[in-house]
């Protein structure tokens, strides 16, 4: 079991930036990948950024260049860093950890992750 807390939500105007962090913790386990997804009102959940135990990362083109995802190993902490926000950035977003290895960390699958957060709400303003 990984109990997966994400924080650091909240509201900004456009251009404006926000860190979101996960915590991932487990007495026994040692996350492979963690990742973030998004999902607006009346939209799908897609893939943001994750990133594996290696530190190699991905990134959903929509965010490149803008989203900065890192990771703490020493923590089973992940941070992803937003600058640039925009209004279409509006959702609540979640972390998610996977175990296993495999390609579905870096292009952000959600068919890979096993344990989920809450959600944190991020909304930006025109």
């Amino acid at each position: 079991q990984v109990d997966v807390v994400e924080s650091g939500g909240g509201s900004v105007q456009t251009g404006g930036s926000l860190r979101l962090s996960c915590a991932a913790s487990s007495d026994t386990y040692e996350p492979f990948c963690i990742g973030w997804f998004r999902q607006a009102p009346g939209k799908e959940r897609e893939g943001v950024a994750a990133i594996r135990r290696d530190d190699a990362t991905g990134y959903a083109d929509s965010v490149k260049g803008r989203f900065t995802i890192a990771r703490d190993n020493t923590k089973n902490t992940a941070y992803l860093q937003m600058d640039n926000l925009r209004p279409d950035d509006t959702a609540t977003y979640y972390c998610a950890v996977g175990l296993s290895t495999g390609g579905y960390c870096l292009t952000i699958r959600s068919f890979g992750m096993e344990f989920w957060g809450k959600g944190t709400q991020v909304t930006i303003s025109s």
